[in-house]
């Protein structure tokens, strides 16, 4: 298996030297390296990428405002000479940061995340069932939809309780909201998604999920009626 990957960065010399990284790795193919955003931007409208290894510090069009042109975000390793980004590269969910000079070391491992995430994401699902990746601690985690309880805001952060724990994901509802299944997931309150599965009695201000009471929104209560198919 390999990852169709492209090189970002305005210095013709870094190109050059991650370039020749990727194409001497057996797990990645090239499809190109690019000095700015834009050009990245057009290739990508055509071709399948799976990594980018993306310059912060670019003249124009930054890699964070790069990515948040994106509609569809493939796997980062971003690469700079400042360590001052490294939070805020991890914000965007980065799968890795690295600083140059690049040892190859370094960045064979950041390779093998990448890979490792990459077979973790598109595993045959007809066993365990529907999931969604999540953020949390600088750890992708994989979280069974069927095993959330309920997701609640948090701050800049949202909770999201499964039977087994709970993390706290940088992100937003609205974020979580357009994830998950409309048919199992319903917004009850502006700081509660709840599994409509979970759902154990309700009345005209809470819904129940074990012992814990989740608020409903006055005008939510018949949406949950009709969600739980109650006539």
């Amino acid at each position: 298996m390999k990852l169709n990957c492209v090189v970002v960065d305005d210095s013709s010399i870094q190109r050059m030297i991650i370039a020749k990284l990727v194409n001497n790795h057996p797990n990645l193919h090239l499809i190109g390296d690019f000095s700015n955003a834009i050009e990245a931007k057009n290739c990508m409208s055509v071709h399948s990428v799976d990594l980018i290894f993306l310059d912060i510090e670019m003249p124009v069009i930054s890699g964070f405002d790069f990515l948040d042109g994106l509609k569809v975000k493939p796997q980062i390793i971003f690469i700079t000479s400042k360590a001052e980004y490294a939070m805020k590269a991890f914000d965007y969910d980065a799968t890795d940061y690295l600083q140059k000079p690049i040892a190859l070391d370094r960045f064979n491992a950041s390779v093998k995340r990448a890979m490792d995430f990459h077979i973790l994401k598109n595993e045959n699902q007809d066993e365990d069932g529907e999931h969604i990746f999540i953020k949390s601690n600088l750890k992708k985690l994989k979280v069974f939809t069927s095993k959330i309880k309920w997701i609640e805001a948090f701050g800049d952060y949202v909770k999201v309780v499964t039977e087994e724990d709970s993390n706290l994901v940088l992100s937003t509802m609205k974020s979580f909201e357009n994830d998950l299944s409309k048919d199992k997931f319903i917004r009850v309150h502006k700081s509660y998604i709840i599994n409509i599965d979970k759902v154990e009695r309700f009345n005209s201000k809470f819904a129940e999920i074990g012992i814990t009471k989740i608020p409903l929104s006055r005008n939510k209560k018949e949406d949950l009626v009709r969600a739980l198919a109650i006539n």
